[in-house]
């Protein structure tokens, strides 16, 4: 069950002009942190993504199926049920179940490196176009404030590696004399 503070930021992106992938980044987010909780785990980053994507389309967000392999043309959409009282809520033992069966599960699976591993993955199945029209759209939506901070960030970055570039070569000239 997504928390109100997700639904908010949901909310907030899509206010902001943000895309629905963008929206439903937050309920992942949130699910990535109840695996770092402990509240369950996860067998895969994969799985940890596909239980928040799957959270954020309940919460009406339209995130678009998967492209690829996996989304074959026959196959048929799920339709979507209907919230009303006479729609059959899941039984009690099948959510014990399925819940035990998370709560059996690594949180390995949300650790930096495993979700590092992951978008490395995602971004190299991308073709630089669409990471190219991806950085673009988010330049766009990022907003006059957040993109002067980023600003200020990277070149504060710049700064700090050539002087740390420059500190490296004069130590290096300063041990290469001492030996001549």
């Amino acid at each position: 069950m997504p928390t109100e503070r997700a639904l908010a930021r949901a909310r907030k992106d899509r206010r902001e002009g943000k895309s629905a992938s963008t929206q439903a980044g937050e309920f992942v987010r949130e699910e990535i942190e109840r695996i770092r909780q402990g509240k369950h785990g996860a067998r895969s980053p994969e799985q940890a993504i596909a239980i928040g994507l799957s959270e954020a389309r309940r919460a009406g967000i339209a995130v678009p199926a998967k492209k690829g392999a996996h989304s074959a043309k026959s196959s048929r959409k799920k339709p979507v049920a209907k919230k009303t009282s006479a729609s059959k809520a899941a039984s009690a033992k099948r959510s014990r179940a399925a819940l035990g069966a998370l709560k059996r599960e690594s949180s390995a699976a949300a650790s930096k490196a495993a979700l590092s591993e992951h978008a490395k993955e995602a971004a190299a199945r991308r073709t630089p176009t669409e990471r190219s029209a991806a950085a673009r759209k988010a330049a766009r939506t990022k907003g006059a404030t957040k993109r002067k901070a980023a600003a200020k960030k990277a070149a504060g970055t710049r700064a700090t590696t050539r002087t740390a570039g420059a500190t490296r070569a004069a130590r290096t000239r300063a041990m290469r004399s001492r030996t001549r």
